[in-house]
């Protein structure tokens, strides 16, 4: 499972994007967090772990949590 950190938040059109430790960058929704994630309380620089999903624009962030 890919591991990295909240880069970006745009805290009120509910989206963000994960610099992943691969080096690629991923976007994500809120609709894609791990039911234990609230989006409003998330902030930059918070380490995370997530799936790399297809979506019609290209691979996205999904099932992202916090990282212990």
């Amino acid at each position: 499972m890919p591991t990295g950190t909240i880069k970006k938040l745009v805290q009120d059109r509910g989206f963000g994007f994960i610099a992943a430790e691969d080096g690629k960058e991923y976007f994500f929704h809120r609709s894609g967090l791990d039911g234990s994630v609230d989006f409003d309380s998330l902030s930059g620089g918070e380490k995370v772990t997530f799936e790399v999903e297809r979506s019609d624009r290209g691979p996205r962030a999904g099932r992202v949590r916090l990282s212990n």
